[in-house]
């Protein structure tokens, strides 16, 4: 009996090291360990969504997070997709919202999106390419290797020539900063018709009115001009010039210089109402062209930081990525924006098309960053404080609240800036009054209180916006507005 119940404890405790075993395999810890990422990045996931942060935050004050579907009501923005670059891999994508106001369908990760000016840094790249082939030259004066259209010659550009280093770094002193794009209804111009400002175009003609290399100013004209110069070299059109040069390449297949059949957002006016036909037309297209996802951008994101330090060459060798990103005059590199220093070094774009808002950006370093994009004309603020909360989740070092005190002033004061100020045509902002406290309200948003930090000069807690009061001869005549790194004059009208 003795030796039965020995040999029971002897399977019994077979059986344990089998399971204990079989419990510790490389597979199952793998296995948990997958199952564990999977729960902390969800966790990040929604810390994020729940954690958007306004521009300014007051001294001493508490931050609370802000719920993103709340934001997206706020700024009547239908849709929202992100991607989320972690240890220089897209650590998360997730969409929100659908792709159109009011409709079922939802927005998904492969929902694409017009991309707008970030068309320029995908174009640049492809560009360098052709340098890195030994096909284009920085320097050389592209009219020299133009075929079917060459830019004028005037006073401006007779000694110091356009080049394309001059143009990927808006310093060729061309025209037309940008484009309004054209209704699904109505006739699309030719690149030979926006160069020369003609019939259809609605845009004015692309010349030099700035001697060439003497300083910065963003032309989306000039990108008109290498989106020929692109063609004219490869004698291909400039979508297939893409896909083989750069979109192939980086495995971007949700991407396209072209006009998507099915799975596109609809863009949206500040109103909230829907385009009509969904979208307009930008034959700009490496200017404004490119219909994509975040994560495909995001891959676009990761090779900039991987060919940087030598990890990858599918596009661009270190040597002409160091190029692309080294500022030619203040932050502008060839094709993309570089600002920081130290851990804070980083890449960026935004893109700003009629319906539609996005942002990218990477750390050199830390192989992180974001891209996020919405189908809204309000959606850059939004972008901002998605942003910030991911910045706040990440530990980067930019992207943070600015921390505000508020002035003492009497609000007596205030009644000379109660009144109506005219943005533009049409857009009127309202300054009002209620007890001691000063409040702004523009056509479609709701009122947001001003907080003091000079007897001129006020600023907004939910959006970054800043304004400051200007007298002349006594009397209050406009309000400067600083949004983001725009400055509006809005003068007064009642």
């Amino acid at each position: 009996m003795e030796t039965s119940i020995v040999q029971k404890l002897e399977v019994c405790a077979f059986s344990v090291i089998i399971l204990l075993s079989t419990l510790t395999t490389p597979e199952a810890a793998l296995q948990k360990s997958q199952q564990r990422n999977v729960s902390e990045i969800e966790a990040r996931i929604q810390r994020v969504e729940n954690g958007l942060l306004p521009p300014s935050i007051l001294k001493g004050e508490a931050v609370s997070g802000m719920k993103l579907p709340e934001r997206m009501q706020f700024y009547k923005t239908p849709a929202v997709s992100i991607a989320v670059i972690n240890e220089g891999r897209t650590e998360w994508a997730r969409a929100y919202g659908t792709l159109e106001v009011g409709g079922k369908e939802p927005a998904t990760i492969n929902t694409t999106f017009q991309a707008a000016s970030l068309s320029k840094p995908i174009a640049a790249m492809a560009a360098l390419r052709l340098v890195q082939q030994g096909k284009l030259d920085l320097d050389t004066d592209v009219n020299a290797v133009l075929k079917s259209w060459r830019i004028p010659e005037n006073e401006f550009n007779r000694t110091e020539k356009v080049t394309l280093r001059r143009i990927l770094s808006h310093t060729a002193g061309l025209t037309v900063q940008g484009f309004l794009g054209y209704a699904t209804d109505a006739p699309v111009p030719s690149v030979r018709a926006i160069l020369d400002g003609v019939s259809p175009a609605n845009s004015p003609p692309i010349r030099v009115d700035t001697v060439p290399g003497t300083r910065f100013r963003y032309s989306g004209g000039g990108y008109v001009v290498l989106q020929q110069l692109l063609t004219d070299t490869t004698g291909q059109q400039f979508p297939d010039v893409m896909n083989q040069l750069v979109l192939k390449r980086l495995g971007m297949d949700h991407s396209s210089f072209q006009h998507p059949l099915s799975g596109m957002a609809a863009g949206h006016l500040p109103n909230g109402q829907e385009i009509q036909g969904g979208y307009f037309r930008y034959p700009e297209l490496a200017a404004a062209g490119l219909w994509t996802t975040p994560t495909d951008l995001a891959r676009f994101v990761i090779e900039i930081q991987n060919s940087l330090h030598g990890k990858s060459q599918r596009v661009l060798t270190p040597a002409m990525m160091s190029q692309m990103l080294t500022p030619q005059t203040e932050n502008s590199g060839l094709g993309i924006f570089v600002d920081g220093t130290g851990l804070s070094l980083r890449f960026s774009f935004s893109g700003s098309n009629v319906g539609f808002k996005s942002y990218l950006v990477g750390y050199f370093d830390s192989g992180q960053g974001a891209v996020v994009m919405t189908n809204s004309e309000n959606g850059a603020q939004l972008i901002l404080e998605i942003l910030r909360s991911i910045a706040a989740e990440y530990h980067w070092p930019d992207y943070r609240p600015r921390e505000r005190s508020i002035a003492s002033v009497d609000p007596s004061v205030y009644d000379a800036y109660l009144g109506e100020y005219e943005v533009a045509p049409g857009l009127i902002l309202s300054v009002t009054k209620e007890g001691d406290k000063l409040f702004s309200q523009s056509p479609g948003q709701p009122r947001s209180e001003m907080f003091p930090e000079s007897e001129t000069t006020f600023f907004l807690k939910d959006i970054d916006a800043q304004f400051t009061f200007v007298r002349e001869n006594g009397q209050i005549v406009r309000v400067t507005i600083r949004r983001g790194t725009r400055e509006f004059q809005a003068r007064k009208i009642k």
